[in-house]
């Protein structure tokens, strides 16, 4: 609203609310130092009306993050700041696909839309994190070595290390679809390899939704983990405890395999994407309580390389990118998506994320996962 309207108002008024935007101008003043720019108002004022225009004033620039500073009068609560301030994307985890070849009935990113981002803009997104603070990218999906037969996320692996040189750059997979031939091209920009095995019992296996068909999953398992020896990958394996695997026992073949980590999920449902009337997954006959997964726990409990993760846990502690680059917030027991850090940039759409670094770190998120600082045990 432009001040010509102070002309019409009593003197007095007028002046009081000259003087009150003097106040606010002085005290941008204070807080905006660093670059002096002339001012210009937007709008004419009456002459007859004083104003000290002479003042010059730290204007902050288009595209510029203002930083609010404390009044002389009254410092800033570091706790409020703290609180204030967004997130820095240390680890992410991008889903960039949602296909599948497989239908593991308690998956939770589920295959709703067959959209993969352009290569360019992917690259665009991953060098945009990169500039916020990330250290970490785990590739994800779906799964990832269905899109142009591996292809696409052994360009964004390399990418990731050669151009952005990442410090770890990892790939959760199934295992079915990767061939050796991939590693001879991509091995050396890879740190991590992560493969989900939720049980080393065939049958249950194909109960899950993980059958391969005349193929077996975990003589599979077996080769990946070869080439990830000879190629200098570190191998991990993930596994989902559900009602169908919470009684075996998987010391002897987990200690055999010898994985640099062995992450283990507790089922959790999301709805609308594993649970609820507009889900592609009906996931709760999956399910198994708090007691059933600390027993399943408490039997593994001298494998070394385990890591735990409950519900409670997992939920808010990742930082989770859709396939549209779009930060997935599940406080809410469904994943409501920020707009794309492409459209808003990643400070203004990781506010929306519903992430918990606190959680992140006190559940380990951040851990040696550079191979390069690695004693893998070749």
């Amino acid at each position: 609203m432009q001040l010509r309207v102070l002309g019409r108002l009593p003197l007095a008024v007028a002046r009081a609310v000259l003087a009150a935007l003097r106040g606010r101008l002085g005290a941008l003043c204070w807080s905006l130092s660093p670059l002096s720019l002339p001012l210009s108002l937007p709008f004419s004022l009456p002459l007859s009306l004083p104003l000290p225009l002479s003042l010059s004033l730290s204007l902050p620039l288009p595209g510029w993050r203002r930083v609010s500073a404390p009044s002389p009068a009254a410092p800033a609560d570091p706790r409020r700041e703290r609180d204030d301030a967004s997130p820095t994307p240390t680890s992410v985890n991008y889903h960039f696909t949602r296909q599948c070849n497989y239908k593991c009935g308690f998956c939770f990113h589920t295959a709703k839309t067959s959209f993969v981002l352009p290569l360019e803009e992917a690259k665009r997104g991953l060098a945009m994190l990169k500039e916020a603070g990330m250290e970490k990218i785990n590739f994800s999906g779906g799964e990832p070595f269905l899109q142009d037969r591996g292809e696409f996320v052994g360009k964004l692996v390399q990418f990731c290390k050669q151009e952005l040189k990442l410090p770890s750059v990892s790939i959760v997979s199934n295992g079915s679809l990767i061939r050796e031939r991939w590693f001879k091209k991509y091995g050396e920009y890879l740190d991590i390899l992560a493969i989900s095995c939720d049980s080393f019992d065939e049958d249950v296996n194909v109960l899950i939704g993980r059958g391969q068909g005349k193929k077996n999953h975990v003589e599979n398992l077996h080769k990946l983990r070869q080439w990830c020896q000879e190629y200098g990958v570190a191998f991990k394996i993930n596994s989902v405890i559900t009602r169908f695997n919470v009684e075996e026992d998987m010391n002897e073949q987990i200690k055999a395999l010898n994985p640099m980590r062995w992450k283990v999920f507790q089922c959790l449902l999301i709805e609308g994407e594993n649970s609820g009337e507009d889900a592609l997954r009906e996931a709760e006959k999956f399910v198994i309580s708090d007691e059933d997964f600390e027993q399943f726990l408490d039997r593994h409990k001298d494998v070394s390389c385990l890591v735990p993760e409950s519900n409670q846990k997992m939920r808010d502690s990742y930082l989770i990118l859709d396939e549209y680059m779009r930060f997935l917030n599940c406080r809410n027991g469904r994943k409501e998506p920020s707009k794309s850090i492409l459209d808003v940039g990643v400070e203004a759409a990781i506010k929306f994320s519903g992430f918990d670094e606190k959680m992140f770190l006190n559940r380990g998120g951040k851990y040696v996962w550079s191979k390069a600082d690695m004693k893998l045990d070749w």
